[in-house]
């Protein structure tokens, strides 16, 4: 008898906090994303009139790695996994490239969660984790064929990680991961007593 896993769904981890320099460029992100929050008023504008806990700059800026050096530099270290990513994936890509196409920040405060949704458009996205307070919301993501699962029973008790319906990365700073933007993912609630900050991003081919 043979069984075989077919149909992967690849997600890159890593930290960059072996990095030369990690720390001071982990504090000048954190620094920067403070201040880019509190003078985007078009941003807390969007956050307020669509009940997002926080602040995320996605509706009002796309010009984050020119706001500060530590955004231009980060985007560097992401340049470089996409392209790991996109190999490990077996992702035939001929001759075209990868371009970042969107870039911000997420701060959520304490208690605020986003809820479950995909990334149109795209085909990578992740993230990088600035700060996560003890007890921040992990990334959580849904296995992409549930809705055509019908009446299949669940996974038992010992089911291996890879038969799970959904997947739970606790992430923390310096952490980044990446995914197929199709993937379903929600970040649960932070329960810490602190800010959790993280800078999001998308890749299309050009």
């Amino acid at each position: 008898m043979s069984i075989q896993s077919l149909f992967i769904t690849q997600l890159l981890r890593d930290s960059f906090t072996q990095e030369s320099g990690w720390a001071e460029l982990n504090t000048d992100l954190e620094q920067a994303c403070l201040q880019v929050a509190e003078d985007d008023e078009a941003g807390q504008k969007w956050c307020d009139e669509n009940g997002y806990d926080g602040y995320t700059s996605y509706a009002s800026l796309n010009d984050l790695a020119d706001r500060a050096n530590a955004f231009s530099d980060l985007k560097e270290m992401l340049d470089a996994k996409a392209n790991d990513f996109s190999t490990a994936s077996y992702m035939d890509i001929g001759c075209a490239k990868w371009e970042m196409d969107s870039y911000w920040i997420n701060i959520l405060n304490p208690l605020a969660a986003h809820s479950g949704h995909i990334h149109p458009h795209s085909v990578i996205s992740g993230t990088y984790y600035v700060k996560t307070p003890e007890g921040a919301g992990a990334l959580k993501l849904e296995d992409p064929r549930l809705a055509m699962m019908m009446n299949a029973p669940g996974p038992n008790k010992d089911a291996p990680r890879s038969a799970q319906r959904f997947v739970y990365e606790k992430p923390e700073p310096g952490t980044v991961m990446m995914w197929e933007s199709w993937l379903r993912h929600e970040v649960t609630a932070n329960m810490g007593e602190d800010l959790r900050i993280s800078i999001s991003f998308n890749y299309s081919l050009i």
